[in-house]
């Protein structure tokens, strides 16, 4: 089976707060794009993956918050498709408060963003969330949401600054978005130290170049075990993500430059993430129970685009 680790849905680019939206627009309108982040649009980009985890988001000194119960909604649209992720702000009015509310929704992760939260991954309010996290059985990841407002504070979104935790916290699964970047080195070095945590392909996946440069030196350093698949809806869409992964030979062919094994390749997109993760509930159990066989027949997603990505997936 196929999951989708990082896809977002909101009512309003307001709900980012007026930096982050306004940034949204701008990226829009230079672009010429319109995201759509509909529960709608989930459905129809989803189409060729078998579940999916959808993000919530809250940094209150933003003003960004996206709530939970949003996300329980589009969740319970299909039950069978998504897990929900909760925004929590550790710096926020009583964020272990936030992570009951959250649990109780049925939210089976906690999504945190230090750079836009504005505190350090080792803060003494967040270290009192991981342990909530820990004896609830709650994953966290490390949000990076782009564009990045100008208040974010990147000195706190190093992940090297999560080996702390990690020692503190060694049973805690957590998973950092965007393969870390910019600092990718720094990530893969840290998710080879540390066996739980890992990386997701969210944001680089839409970069073919950047993505080939990551899983290269990843395939050299012998994590690949460690990174999990996840497209950034609605950023880019899981069709494409999967394309472009497997795609990634095609732009060393007629150089010098190394591939990477289509088995490990298929290893990423197909790797049990929630197993992984540790993530409790029915979808997960029918991930555990089919992890082993052929990725099923699926009406994909209908663009020309997600074609060779499908076949080579299936071995035809």
């Amino acid at each position: 089976m196929v999951v989708d680790l990082h896809a977002r849905v909101w009512g309003s680019p307001d709900q980012f707060g007026p930096e982050m939206s306004r940034l949204l627009r701008l990226r829009q309108a230079d672009r010429w794009v319109r995201l759509d982040a509909s529960g709608a649009a989930l459905d129809r980009a989803m189409g060729c993956v078998d579940a999916c985890l959808v993000h919530g988001f809250r940094a209150d000194r933003l003003g960004a918050h996206v709530p939970n119960e949003f996300i329980a909604e589009i969740v319970r649209a299909a039950p069978g498709r998504r897990l929900g992720v909760a925004g929590v702000d550790p710096m926020g009015a009583d964020p272990l408060r936030q992570i009951e509310s959250a649990q109780s929704l049925g939210l089976v992760g906690i999504s945190i963003s230090p750079m836009c939260q504005g505190f350090h991954p080792s803060h003494s309010n967040a270290m009192r969330v991981y342990e909530a996290c820990v004896a609830r059985n709650l994953p966290i990841f490390v949000a990076r949401p782009l564009p990045l407002s100008p208040s974010a504070v990147m000195d706190f979104g190093r992940p090297g600054a999560w080996d702390e935790v990690a020692r503190a916290f060694p049973t805690l699964p957590i998973v950092i978005g965007e393969l870390g970047f910019p600092w990718i080195d720094e990530t893969l070095v840290l998710i080879g130290k540390h066996e739980n945590i890992w990386a997701d392909l969210s944001g680089i996946a839409a970069r073919p170049w950047q993505l080939m440069s990551a899983l290269l030196t990843a395939h050299g350093l012998g994590v690949l075990d460690r990174i999990l698949f996840a497209s950034g809806f609605p950023h880019e869409t899981p069709a494409r993500a999967i394309e472009n992964i497997y795609s990634l030979n095609a732009l060393s062919h007629g150089t010098q430059l190394p591939g990477i094994p289509r088995a490990l390749l298929r290893g990423i997109i197909e790797r049990d993430a929630l197993g992984a993760l540790r993530i409790e509930s029915d979808i997960a159990q029918q991930v555990s129970s089919t992890a082993d066989e052929e990725l099923p027949e699926v009406e994909p997603v209908k663009t020309p685009r997600i074609a060779p990505a499908l076949r080579t997936l299936r071995g035809t």
